[in-house]
């Protein structure tokens, strides 16, 4: 996995868990799911990267 790649799925993940506890603290239900819906996003770019470089190695 590129460092890029690595540094924007871990932004991506940061930015879905403040996401997720400002909804959480402000009882926002939307803003949570938003913010889960990012981390498993991120989650899954990260899996994909790794399945590639597995391949690639």
């Amino acid at each position: 996995m590129g460092t890029n790649d690595k540094i924007d799925n871990a932004a991506e993940e940061a930015k879905g868990n403040i996401k997720e506890g400002v909804g959480k603290l402000t009882d926002n239900e939307s803003l949570e799911a938003e913010g889960k819906a990012d981390k498993a996003g991120a989650n899954l770019k990260q899996a994909g990267e790794k399945i590639k470089d597995a391949f690639t190695s």
